[in-house]
């Protein structure tokens, strides 16, 4: 019915009639785009920033340095972005010069998001010329989700993701089984299963020299962040991708509720979830082709897989574009690689959009369930490419070898940290206990007085150390 009125009211727009049908017919469009398509993206590319006592209109921007691209300098001069550069993407402690870390991938990985930004937010735009009213452009769509994308893994302990398995086993097997009882469900929920997206959050959102919100990000930036916008309980609740993980830690829930609010989040069945901002598929997106390729590439360079064997695999994802005159004059195998790469990464760029402009209205109202790339053209060779990727290199030899060492690194600091600080609180320091809280921040050397605070900042200091400091540190506590 109301989407009948509309097209009625739209027809007597183009038809020239009144001033009163024009405006029942943007107040109607309004009242559809709202609480019939869920959210909005008026909304959802919300300027505000943590502190703001006035709305900051799109209108007003200083063009030279929108407010987006604010959000992406910050998060680079940021000190925990700069950690990423000896923090392992897939092979741990590597002494080759041309495998991947966290920081060329993120780079990657967000030069991917503004593509896939950009080529959204022109047709998105068009859907939605009141938008265009508004002051926004295409390329607002690409620095939100650039930055996005730059610190999506802003929050991930050192050795990969076997650091993040490591905190918990801690908790979950090792000396941190002690706390359990002292917390609630969903704090022991959020250590024996740490997150490394709720902690980046936590990075983003906190709270530096008085200033309030730390880094004071965008609200869009942040709510395209978030992946996973839920608590650690209950886990899974549905197979909806957005509940594949969480992404938000029980002290950061007031935080993530005012940034919901304002964007919109809030799920109309009024069962206090709440949906993924729209742009965080195209975060999501972009990471998925980055690690299912250029990963694939560093197994190449590595020698964990044939190269005859891989070109086979990437040349099946190309086999619609690829110029094969110019691929057989490549002499060396980097060439042919870069090619393919490159190829494959533009192909599958184009395919995330054409699924995303082509399921928006799904995505509007917080039902599609599933990645861009899952139900995409290529998803038959995207998991081959994976498989053979988990087989040959994050199931390898050395990759096992060296997450092993991880795991006891992390279990040793945070048993000599968290111990510590707890004793300290208890007025019950040991002259050891001195000399280990000395090695931490100014700021975690005043333990916090509740229990749940005060691990989860230790872990948090633990999850910041690259690599290479964290086994530093630990060789010198083994003395």
């Amino acid at each position: 019915m109301v989407n009948q009125t509309l097209m009625f009211y739209k027809f007597n727009v183009k038809k020239g009639k009144n001033k009163g049908v024009k405006e029942k017919y943007k107040l109607l469009s309004i009242f559809v785009k709202k609480f019939i398509m869920g959210m909005n993206w008026s909304q959802l590319l919300s300027l505000k920033r943590f502190g703001d006592t006035q709305i900051r209109p799109r209108k007003d921007q200083d063009e030279t340095r929108l407010g987006f691209e604010v959000d992406y300098d910050r998060i680079i001069f940021s000190d925990s972005f700069r950690s990423l550069q000896d923090k392992t993407q897939v092979v741990p402690l590597s002494k080759t010069d041309f495998v991947h870390t966290r920081l060329t991938h993120s780079l990657e990985v967000s030069v991917v998001a503004r593509s896939l930004g950009r080529r959204v937010g022109e047709q998105v735009l068009k859907n939605h010329p009141d938008l265009v009213e508004q002051g926004f452009t295409m390329n607002d769509f690409g620095a939100i989700v650039a930055t996005a994308a730059l610190a999506h893994d802003i929050g991930n302990p050192p050795f990969g993701h076997s650091g993040e398995k490591a905190i918990g086993e801690y908790f979950k097997h090792g000396s941190g089984q002690q706390y359990e009882s002292h917390l609630t469900k969903k704090q022991w929920q959020d250590l024996v299963d740490f997150e490394g997206n709720a902690n980046g959050f936590r990075i983003l959102t906190e709270s530096k020299a008085g200033m309030e919100g730390g880094l004071r990000l965008s609200y869009a930036t942040l709510g395209t962040f978030i992946k996973y916008p839920k608590e650690s309980l209950p886990k899974k609740p549905t197979t909806h991708v957005a509940d594949k993980k969480y992404g938000i830690f029980q002290a950061e829930v007031p935080c993530f509720e005012d940034v919901a609010q304002e964007l919109g989040l809030a799920s109309k069945s009024g069962n206090s979830t709440y949906h993924r901002h729209p742009l965080a598929y195209l975060v999501e997106a972009a990471d998925d082709i980055c690690y299912t390729i250029i990963d694939f590439e560093d197994g190449i360079n590595l020698g964990l897989i044939e190269e005859d064997f891989a070109l086979e695999y990437l040349i099946k994802l190309v086999k619609d574009t690829i110029d094969t005159k110019k691929y057989h004059q490549l002499q060396f195998k980097k060439d042919r690689l870069s090619y393919l790469r490159a190829l494959a990464i533009g192909n599958l760029i184009n395919e995330a959009a054409n699924v995303f402009l082509k399921q928006e209205e799904a995505i509007l109202k917080g039902v599609y369930q599933h990645s861009l790339l899952d139900k995409c053209i290529y998803e038959a060779q995207i998991n081959d490419i994976i498989k053979l990727s988990v087989e040959k290199i994050y199931k390898s030899r050395e990759v096992i070898e060296k997450e092993l060492v991880g795991y006891n690194v992390i279990a040793t600091l945070l048993d000599v940290f968290v111990s510590a600080s707890n004793r300290k609180y208890e007025n019950s320091l040991t002259n050891y206990d001195k000399l280990i809280l000395n090695l931490l921040p100014e700021s975690l050397q005043e333990p916090k007085e509740n229990l749940y605070l005060r691990i989860l900042s230790i872990c948090g200091y633990v999850a910041s150390l690259t690599d290479g400091y964290a086994l530093e540190l630990f060789k010198k506590l083994k003395g």
